[in-house]
């Protein structure tokens, strides 16, 4: 079999399969951008860091804050939530860290629409978003809570 280079693809199609590859790791990021010049352009790309999901990494994995803050500005959902929920509790800026929060909800955070509905909730009464959650959603909410 011929071997196939990922060059010779459209750039387009060179962008998807580097957001995809790196979607899972970032140790992929850092390996593919390791390898040519061309890689390193389409590893810098702001779609990748726009989609990289810091949810699937231990929490206590230390990241590069050039990474966090990165990723933070090309408006990566995962980020938007971490950062709104520091700024939030931690750091008590609540309509800093709120306003990131319903960020990452609209951008299709389940975590983050789940937090902001609640916070809603509790302190505005307001019941917008939790009109989202499908039945299905709000009873795996209910067993959750009952665990708790």
């Amino acid at each position: 079999m011929p071997e196939f280079s990922i060059l010779s693809l459209p750039t387009e199609v060179q962008a998807l399969v580097v957001q995809r590859v790196t979607q899972n790791s970032f140790g992929d990021l850092y390996r593919l951008r390791a390898t040519c010049k061309s890689m390193q352009a389409l590893g810098d790309d702001r779609r990748v860091y726009a989609t990289l999901d810091f949810f699937k990494h231990p929490s206590n994995v230390r990241m590069s804050r050039r990474l966090l803050a990165r990723s933070l500005r090309e408006g990566n959902r995962s980020t938007l939530y971490i950062k709104g929920v520091d700024l939030f509790y931690v750091h008590e800026s609540h309509q800093e860290g709120l306003a990131l929060i319903r960020s990452a909800a609209d951008a299709g955070c389940e975590r983050a629409l789940y937090t902001y509905a609640m916070t809603m909730k509790i302190y505005d009464q307001d019941d917008e978003y939790l009109s989202r959650f499908t039945l299905a959603e709000s009873i795996g909410i209910g067993i959750i809570g009952q665990r708790s």
